[in-house]
């Protein structure tokens, strides 16, 4: 499957980044309403990435985190990783629960509730894109959330993804609010064989 991915032609990229762009302005849109403070979206990356060097588009393996990964279910499964800095997801929790900018040090379980809770409105964003350009029906699991090391959270996913190959197309967006506060970076993991799932229902199939 890794050698498929690293064949995909500069109309496949643009099919998927297409999607990505439609995908994270339906996030920053969902997000912006539930913070109530407007979010900027950079355009997506469509890349091959192998998955060990995924932390380092967020400061590095030794970076701390908040990382929110979902499973995917249907005719084209895969994984979504949303990962942001530890005091992104402060400042975050600080916006949604009404809090003074810097008071959250520590989450307790609403906080991490309400993270959780952003998680699944940004893969439903993204999922609602997908499915509208492919007519699939994908369905996001129930999320789970850690606050580690960017290089502790991705270990854990490649144990679960090992047998999935060393590659993956890594649709990657970073959000950011007027004053900075808030950044983070979206990452959709196909499983091996949904990638040319997807290019078929959108009509870009080699």
């Amino acid at each position: 499957m890794s050698e498929d991915i690293l064949k995909l032609s500069p109309l496949q990229l643009d099919a998927l980044r297409e999607i990505g762009n439609v995908g994270a302005g339906n996030a920053a849109t969902a997000l912006s309403q539930l913070i109530n403070q407007k979010i900027d979206m950079t355009v997506p990356e469509v890349s091959i990435l192998p998955l060990g060097e995924v932390p380092e588009v967020v400061g590095g393996p030794d970076a701390m985190v908040a990382g929110v990964y979902l499973r995917v279910f249907g005719p084209a499964p895969g994984s979504i990783l949303f990962l942001l800095p530890r005091d992104s997801a402060f400042y975050l929790v600080d916006m949604l629960m009404g809090r003074s900018q810097g008071e959250t040090q520590l989450l307790n379980s609403m906080d991490e509730s309400a993270l959780m809770e952003i998680g699944n409105i940004l893969a439903g964003a993204y999922l609602n894109a997908l499915s509208y350009f492919t007519k699939l029906t994908l369905l996001p699991s129930i999320p789970a959330l850690a606050i580690d090391m960017a290089g502790a959270i991705l270990s854990v996913i490649l144990i679960q993804l090992g047998q999935m190959g060393d590659h993956a197309l890594v649709i990657e967006t970073e959000f950011t609010t007027d004053n900075d506060g808030v950044k983070g970076h979206f990452f959709l993991i196909p499983d091996p064989g949904s990638l040319n799932t997807i290019l078929t229902a959108i009509g870009v199939k080699e």
